[in-house]
């Protein structure tokens, strides 16, 4: 049987990894164009960087609740053989499943948080082009949540099918001992 506990601990972890992440694509950095006092030189000025910490913060809750199910089910490749029926087969697909929407939710989520940080240096001096104010594009803190939701659903049931077919206990001869040994006329 899945362990409630196990499972109630990695959803408030998805949930938190989820509010963090819908909250840095509501706090992405903007910038504006400010003109020196002097008039010589264009340059930009970003609004709270805040959004990269939200990002960091959804990132390593998601890579602890990820770590969390991985542990308990022994990363699916060590421990004893499973039950080879339906819920084996569904636990493979959805092992595979759960580590890529993992590695998209990951990505996302430190591609955007780099680049929320990233802030550009240059000014531009008696130009007419005004500097490139760089910033997130839009979405990408989104998609990183709209994934940690995916990897949220997919990993509870991964462990769960993954408890149901180590649950079952596996004799490979039907639990007889003397299998083959029967008499022959």
């Amino acid at each position: 049987m899945a362990s409630k506990l196990l499972l109630i601990a990695v959803f408030v972890l998805d949930l938190i990894a989820f509010g963090l992440a819908v909250a840095a694509e509501q706090r992405r950095s903007t910038a504006k164009i400010v003109q020196d006092s002097e008039v010589n030189y264009n340059y930009c000025v970003y609004d709270s960087d805040i959004s990269t910490g939200y990002g960091v913060g959804a990132f390593l809750f998601l890579m602890v609740s990820q770590a969390l199910i991985m542990a308990a089910s022994k990363c699916f490749c060590c421990g004893k053989g499973l039950n080879p029926s339906g819920s084996r087969a569904w636990a493979v697909i959805l092992f595979i499943v759960c580590w890529l929407f993992f590695l998209i939710a990951e990505i996302c989520l430190l591609a955007g948080s780099v680049r929320n940080a990233y802030h550009t240096k240059y000014r531009t001096i008696f130009s007419e082009q005004p500097p490139s104010c760089e910033t997130v594009r839009k979405g990408v803190f989104g998609a990183g949540a709209a994934f940690i939701f995916l990897n949220a659903i997919v990993n509870k049931f991964y462990y769960i099918c993954y408890s149901s077919a180590r649950d079952k206990s596996f004799q490979a001869y039907g639990g007889e001992t003397g299998v083959g040994m029967g008499t022959y006329k």
